[in-house]
């Protein structure tokens, strides 16, 4: 079913759980997502427990609630829940996980030009202890070939650190080729998804990835300041991160400070207190999600995409994505001499998209129509 033969009822219904498209039209999905009304009703939930209840609540309905976004994050990316740690953004995940690391005979660290900086921040950061930092050059500034990130690992590589979705164009990397290339030479495998979790599909076991991370701000609808972890569970007994926090400790509430006996599952890799507001936006952004199916989610915003990029090809604009439609993502980069007067353009029509270096950036979601493609386009031109 494509995003045109979907009925207009379903459209119509997914729409209205979004009021912001009451007064505009939202096309920046990839910087924000738009926010439902099931996540402003979980915060004010929380908000009225937090006034009449106070702390009392952390001990059974707020606990328990980070249960259930942990398993949310599980099924959206395949796996159980024992294998997702809950994070504020994926940069305190990341610091995290390159804690982990003994850069002593593994000192690389192999990420690419196209990934969004937090992926290669964390190993910059450690060049003063001897960590060497690869970045591979993406040939056409679109993707990275898997063959190439491959051939710069080697023996003394400790990580691959890359993208699933690369956020400059939208293009959607072979992840399998990439984990595969890591593990031939003994490194493993950390996968930022995201820009994909919510609008592709992500299966980490299919992916043969070691580690994973995503969040809400984007494609999850859940907002900044909730955001996980995923690490492959065989791995997980023998991960001792230098960076932690009192939710990683088993028994944390005996308040002990000398000892640190870690979850025995991925929580193990958490940190501190959990933004309670995040998680329960969140929560409202997996009701809207899983109502509709990841599945569905997925088949009506490839559609979208296409319609965009056909649409801005006709018109000369020439989107700078990937060429096959099967690796595209619903990131769609438009070149533009000044981005920055154009987003204003489109604002001053009630178009809400963003600037990024030499680019307009559309990013349509399941509740988007044609005719907002249409409407931005036209105001692109104009």
């Amino acid at each position: 079913m494509t995003a045109a033969s979907t009925p207009a009822s379903g459209r119509a219904a997914w729409r209205a759980d979004f009021p912001i498209f009451e007064r505009q039209i939202y096309l920046n999905s990839c910087s924000l997502g738009a926010l439902s009304r099931q996540s402003r009703a979980r915060v004010q939930e929380f908000l009225g427990e937090w006034e009449q209840r106070g702390a009392a609540a952390w001990y059974d309905v707020w606990w328990e609630r980070l249960a259930a976004v942990r398993a949310a994050y599980a099924r959206a990316i395949g796996t159980p829940a024992d294998g997702v740690a809950l994070h504020a953004s994926i940069s305190t995940a990341t610091s995290v996980l390159a804690s982990l690391l003994d850069y002593r005979k593994r000192p690389k660290v192999v990420t690419t030009d196209l990934d969004f900086p937090t992926v290669a921040y964390q190993w910059l950061a450690r060049r003063a202890q001897g960590v060497e930092v690869v970045i591979v050059r993406s040939p056409d500034g679109v993707t990275v070939p898997a063959e190439l990130i491959a051939r710069a690992v080697d023996d003394r590589t400790a990580l691959v650190a890359t993208s699933h979705v690369y956020f400059t164009t939208g293009a959607i990397q072979n992840v399998r080729a990439v984990a595969d290339a890591a593990h031939r030479h003994g490194a493993w495998c950390y996968i930022d998804a995201y820009q994909s979790v919510g609008q592709v599909s992500v299966d980490v076991h299919a992916m043969g990835v070691d580690f994973l991370s995503g969040g809400g701000l984007k494609w999850l609808l859940g907002g900044p300041g909730i955001a996980f972890l995923y690490a492959r569970q065989d791995l997980l007994p023998e991960l001792d991160p230098a960076v932690t926090g009192w939710f990683a400790h088993a028994r944390q509430f005996d308040f002990d400070p000398h000892t640190l006996v870690r979850h025995a599952d991925a929580r193990r890799l958490e940190q501190g207190t959990p933004a309670l507001a995040a998680v329960h936006a969140q929560l409202g952004g997996f009701e809207v999600l899983e109502a509709i199916g990841y599945p569905r989610v997925r088949e009506v915003t490839a559609a979208l995409a296409h319609d965009l990029v056909a649409r801005a090809q006709e018109l000369g604009l020439r989107p700078h994505v990937a060429p096959e439609p099967d690796a595209r993502s619903a990131i769609v980069m438009l070149p533009s001499a000044d981005p920055a007067a154009a987003v204003t353009r489109l604002a001053e029509r009630g178009i809400v998209a963003d600037a990024r270096p030499g680019h307009v950036r559309l990013s349509p979601y399941f509740y988007n129509t044609v005719e907002d493609h249409v409407a931005a386009l036209e105001a692109l031109r104009g």
